[in-house]
This record gives C-alpha cells, sequence and structure tokens, in this order.
C-alpha cells in the first residue's frame, strides 16, 4: 500500500499530514509555505509513494464555503496539471484549528509553544487525515 497525504491549506502557510505505508495511522509531517507547497509535493511524491491526496474543504458556519476555498480551488487546477489523474478527496474542515489549538492545550504544550501557527496548521492536517480514515 501506500501513504494518504493531507493538506490543511492556507493563504500563507500549508499544514501536512500522513499516513503510515498500512494507511493505519495519521501523523502530522511539516507545515510548508503555501508558496512552497509545489515544489515540496514534487520532492516528497517522488521520494514517498502517495496514492491519495486529501484536502480540507473549508465552510462557514452557514455551510457556505470560506474565503479560502477561491485559493484551494486554484491550488487543486495547478495541482491536477502538474500531476494529472491524481486522486484527491475533500473533507470537511470545519473546527479543526480549535481542535487542533485545544489538542496542543491538552498535550501540555506551554502558551509560547501554542502559539506556534505552523503546528496548529499541521495538527490540524492530522485531524483531517484522521477524519478521513475513520470514515473509510
Amino acid at each position: 500500500m501506500a501513504r494518504i497525504l493531507a493538506l490543511d491549506y492556507g493563504t500563507k502557510r500549508t499544514g501536512l499530514a500522513v499516513t503510515d505505508e498500512m494507511q493505519i495511522i495519521a501523523s502530522g509531517l511539516t507545515t510548508v509555505e503555501t508558496d512552497q507547497l509545489m515544489p515540496f509535493l514534487r520532492t516528497y511524491f517522488s521520494s514517498e509513494k502517495v496514492e491519495l491526496l486529501v484536502v480540507g474543504e473549508p465552510t462557514q458556519k452557514d455551510g457556505s464555503p470560506s474565503d479560502v476555498e477561491v485559493e484551494i480551488q486554484k491550488f487543486l487546477v495547478e495541482f491536477s496539471e502538474e500531476f494529472p489523474g491524481f486522486p484527491v478527496k475533500r473533507v470537511n474542515e470545519m473546527y479543526t484549528s480549535k481542535m487542533a489549538f485545544q489538542t496542543m492545550i491538552d498535550s501540555g504544550l506551554k502558551k509560547k509553544q501554542r502559539r506556534n501557527k505552523a503546528l496548529i496548521d499541521e495538527i490540524a492536517a492530522t485531524i483531517i487525515l484522521q477524519d478521513y480514515l475513520g470514515n473509510l
């Protein structure tokens, strides 16, 4: 089997999470500057076998798309041009950033560590991926 990679796409930073090869455990991978996301994915896909990309789908409380969805759609077009035919799934990411922050509190991270927005993005990507795995 191959890994599944998940993104918590943001206009500045994108959090990434990945499964093990058996697709059982979701783990935070890293956070990259969004303008460096495509080069990162090219490098990662050349060194790791990935069979699916899971991308968070941000929505407002009323269910309408979040403002960042426009940017995500642009990314998805670019991704499909770069990696034609590569499967992509969308997962609702409502409240994942809040859950990520709560996870940081629950795990005992100090206030200074909880201000690390890159870590929040990485944990949010892990939550998105775990949610996807839980609904298989």
